[in-house]
């Protein structure tokens, strides 16, 4: 009988209900061929007691911390009742042993302030990871030895996923599900859920400025034009000119809206599109290349190698090899 990747989702005390639901919403919509679900949600409790969300209902629970001992995927989402570990606060007793439940090389995963339990448990020590931007610097000052990066919407670090506020924590679970199983599958999961496949930029975008004359343009006509013309060489001048903007200006504006600068947007896009071509097509790498707007099969390696640590090639044979396994 085949075993489905078991993922458990750890309700603590003053769980804010949508992002306790988010990755029993995602992954449950994730499916391979046949119909066939690709993941088993658990929602737990460190005791196997209910516990009291932020929205003042009881949320009852199907397990207790023995879930955790059988999990391939912990996800601890945030809770707005332990800000005492941003004092320096030590996690509880029944929380450090639930923990303690979790097997070695079992991929652990926060969404928001879920970040916090996992960095009091000493679990981030010496690792990149993120928050929600509105906490930063007192998670700074708390966890002085997690690599924190507050600019990002989520942060991948292999066995060791972080998200940022709220909605970051369903492009972690959608980016989750694309690294298990292919974008075709996570674009379906999103489509069922009426998600975009992935979001441009990061928490940078988000954070409290300065509201914008009503009568400022935005890059937004920009970036539609370019996702038109992905594989054809594009100049900031060209962008800016779409704009109607001066180069400086654009550049700036972009980088606000988007929380990137213009080339690294170009970049992702032309790799989520090398991506897809790899998964979904037998197109030599070069002409992969072409089509993805990287000129040569050579920078198509080495813009890969640096995203994602891999060649085209290989990312290419675990795609197809998980296809043949029916995976």
């Amino acid at each position: 009988m085949e075993t489905r990747h078991r993922v458990a989702v750890l309700a603590l005390e003053g769980v804010p209900p949508f992002e306790l639901g988010i990755p029993s919403r995602v992954f449950g919509n994730a499916y391979g061929p046949g119909g066939r679900k690709l993941y088993d949600v658990v929602v737990c409790t460190a005791d196997g007691q209910p516990v009291t969300s932020d929205a003042g209902f009881t949320v009852g629970v199907a397990a207790g911390p023995e879930a955790l001992e059988t999990a391939d995927t912990v996800i601890v989402p945030p809770t707005h009742a332990m800000d005492e570990l941003l004092a320096g606060a030590p996690l509880p007793e029944h929380l450090r042993a639930a923990l303690a439940r979790i097997r070695p090389g079992t991929r652990l995963v926060s969404i928001c302030t879920g970040s916090h339990v996992l960095a009091a448990a000493g679990l981030l020590d010496g690792r990149p990871a993120t928050t929600h931007w509105v906490d930063a610097e007192r998670f700074r000052r708390a966890f002085p030895r997690v690599q924190l990066d507050e600019d990002v919407l989520f942060v991948d670090d292999g066995d060791l996923l972080t998200s940022a506020g709220v909605a970051a924590g369903v492009d972690l679970c959608l980016h989750l599900i694309r690294n298990d199983h292919g974008s075709a599958v996570a674009n379906l999961t999103a489509r069922l859920c009426v998600v975009p496949p992935w979001r441009d930029g990061g928490q940078a975008q988000y954070i409290e400025r300065p509201v914008p004359e009503p009568t400022v343009a935005t890059t937004s006509a920009a970036r539609a034009w370019a996702m038109d013309r992905l594989d054809t060489p594009l100049t900031l001048a060209e962008l800016s000119a779409q704009a109607g903007m001066s180069l400086r200006t654009f550049t700036r504006r972009f980088r606000d809206e988007v929380g990137m600068t213009p080339v690294q947007w170009l970049t992702a896009q032309r790799l989520e599109l090398a991506r897809q071509l790899l998964e979904t097509s037998d197109l030599p790498v070069d002409l992969v290349a072409h089509r993805s707007g990287f000129g040569s099969g050579n920078s198509l390696r080495q813009h890969m190698r640096a995203a994602f640590g891999v060649s085209p090639i290989a990312y290419r044979r675990t795609f197809q090899a998980r296809e043949a396994m029916g995976v």
